[in-house]
């Protein structure tokens, strides 16, 4: 709708995890660093945690797009599974030629022969499981029998859990404690710095084709940070109902107004314009108490 007012090829902050759009800001770039360090170092299981909306679908995907040529992946964006669809669908991903009607035995047994043969090609495999936290119990306990198909020396596959925060309420289980020993790398994600802000914003508006200078206000990029606390899938939102309303009014430049328009028409943040203008308050209020302070001095002292 406004692409070609702000001389855009596409929306830029679109809800949609889009490798093309990663920004390697301080969160992911570490997180990735320390994924691919585990696995460079034969890890079995590494775990990452991140709050909703923190990027950690995007980042799963950002580590497959690196990972694909190097490594055998199965990708499981969808977690409920019981432990047979759970091997089936790594068997899909390994395109194995199984009978559909094959047993859990079977299917674990053509993984095995797989672990073997991709080991020769020094291929490893990589399970990336997203949204790990609604895993059911019995197919997390699969899976930690699965990953026992190693060789005395290594590791012949790795998995990586993608999860909200609520995947370690379940690992503090005691039924979960053999697989929570197993997980020897973790990381947990944090959300963007203020600093880090404006260069997330401009790089989202590069990649969809813009052009000009930079198009948010210092301002409104403040305010965008304190109402968004950094959450990348925040700020997309916010950024753009923030445009919409830019394009609506025919304004070039999102300033300060345009965020607050954007937060008060968010379900959830409407409160927040109160909450981020009150330090301003407080701070002209205190400006006010310093004057009026003076000038009653300076008339004592008159």
């Amino acid at each position: 709708m406004y692409e070609q007012f702000y001389g855009l090829k596409e929306k830029p902050f679109s809800l949609t995890p889009d490798t093309e759009y990663f920004f390697r800001y301080r969160g992911h770039q570490e997180a990735l660093n320390v994924l691919l360090v585990a696995l460079r170092n034969g890890e079995g299981f590494i775990h990452v945690s991140g709050e909703v909306g923190t990027g950690k679908t995007l980042l799963c995907r950002q580590l497959l797009k690196l990972l694909q040529d190097d490594c055998a992946i199965a990708y499981l964006p969808n977690p409920l599974l019981t432990p047979l669809e759970l091997y089936q669908a790594i068997n899909h991903d390994l395109q194995l030629d199984l009978p559909e009607d094959a047993s859990l035995q079977q299917l674990c047994q053509g993984i095995f022969a797989e672990l073997v043969r991709l080991r020769k090609m020094k291929r490893p495999l990589v399970v990336l499981i997203d949204e790990a936290q609604a895993m059911p119990h019995r197919s997390l306990e699969a899976l930690r029998l699965l990953s026992n198909l190693e060789t005395e020396k290594e590791k012949l596959l790795h998995i990586f859990f993608f999860a909200q925060p609520e995947f370690e309420q379940r690992l503090a289980e005691e039924n979960l404690r053999q697989l929570r020993q197993r997980i020897t790398f973790s990381y947990t994600l944090t959300t963007l710095h203020a600093g880090e802000l404006s260069a997330y914003l401009n790089h989202r508006l590069q990649v969809a084709g813009f052009e000009g200078e930079s198009l948010f206000t210092s301002a409104a990029v403040r305010l965008l940070h304190r109402a968004s606390s950094g959450v990348p899938r925040v700020v997309n939102l916010l950024a753009h109902k923030a445009m919409l309303a830019g394009y609506g009014k025919g304004v070039r430049k999102i300033d300060r107004k345009l965020i607050v328009m954007a937060i008060k028409d968010t379900s959830g943040l409407s409160s927040t314009p109160g909450r981020t203008l009150k330090p301003y308050f407080r701070e002209i209020n205190m400006v006010m108490i310093v004057v009026i302070a003076t000038l009653l001095v300076w008339g004592v002292l008159l």
